[in-house]
């Protein structure tokens, strides 16, 4: 059974919700933000809640209504707080900057690497080496995060190379010399 599926969520005051054709849209004081609901569930929208209904009690169907049930519920937390992560650059002369919408990334290769920012993205950097980035979808702002991380992985010797703010990075002993 899925428990979070059939948990209801709350809607704030200060928000407008419209469901017409599949389609969500909620609308908030940081933007507006719309997705497609899935063929195999259906939202009722109260006054004050949305529930997410499956279509039949197969297996399948209830993973959708409890996969629904967070996106949606993702959505009304970014219109109304926004979603932040922060990523750490650790080397000696790796850094960032952002300039617009770009973000010029240094991280020991032979070139600087250009980063174009999508919309509704923003970054800030703080001491050269710390990006933190925020916006309303919390799947665009953890795919971007994904993909900067991944062009300087941390490796386990030093550490040296993009990581989440979160992230622990096991050290491994480095070579013991023979005597």
């Amino acid at each position: 059974m899925s428990r979070i599926g059939k948990k209801p969520i709350q809607i704030p005051k200060d928000m407008t919700i419209t469901y017409v054709d599949k389609i969500i849209t909620v609308k908030g004081k940081n933007g507006s933000i719309q997705n497609t609901v899935h063929e195999s569930v259906d939202l009722k929208i109260d006054k004050d809640a949305i529930t997410v209904i499956a279509k039949d009690q197969s297996r399948k169907n209830r993973a959708f209504q409890g996969m629904m049930r967070s996106i949606v519920n993702n959505m009304i937390i970014g219109v109304s707080k926004g979603f932040e992560r922060t990523l750490e650059i650790n080397g000696i002369g790796y850094r960032a900057e952002v300039n617009g919408n770009l973000l010029k990334l240094t991280l020991g290769y032979s070139h600087p690497i250009e980063f174009k920012l999508p919309d509704g993205i923003n970054a800030t950097i703080q001491k050269q080496n710390i990006i933190k980035l925020s916006g309303i979808d919390k799947q665009v702002v953890g795919q971007l995060c994904a993909e900067i991380r991944a062009l300087r992985p941390p490796e386990p010797y030093k550490g040296k190379g993009v990581k989440y703010s979160d992230e622990y990075i096991q050290r491994k002993a480095g070579k013991t010399g023979t005597k």
